[in-house]
């Protein structure tokens, strides 16, 4: 077996799962495929991917990037979810700034985005 060629889960900790539920659903559009027994809302992402939100009342979010889309083009998909009440992040600082929510890197495009938990997520591109 190889780790390399396995289907990988995300696990976001939240401190309300209907909540967070919501948001990934409504604000995100990513379809729900239920609870498990612990209570975590599960999806089904592409390439096998499952993320689940766990039920941590008190945990602390990572101050890093926790999950990232890659996407064919991330002005389209910025303004999709601006439309959906996503709210983006800006960053000015030495070596990343955004313009118009948007930082444009060597070989990349991304623009960032929280969960209602405080998650930092992420949408990026390779295509320009």
């Amino acid at each position: 077996m190889s780790l390399a060629t396995r289907a990988v889960a995300v696990m976001l900790p939240v401190e309300d799962v209907d909540r967070a539920r919501e948001f990934y659903v409504e604000n995100l559009g990513l379809d729900y495929a239920g609870t498990n027994a612990e209570g975590s809302a599960m999806f089904q992402l592409g390439g096998g991917t499952t993320l689940m939100l766990l039920p941590r009342p008190g945990a602390r979010r990572s101050e890093a990037t926790a999950l990232s889309w890659e996407v064919d083009d991330v002005e389209s998909e910025v303004h999709d979810l601006e439309g959906r009440g996503v709210t983006f992040e800006d960053y000015d600082v030495p070596g990343l700034k955004t313009v118009d929510h948007i930082a444009s890197m060597e070989g990349e495009k991304a623009a960032w985005f929280c969960d209602p938990d405080g998650n930092v997520l992420c949408l990026h591109d390779r295509s320009y």
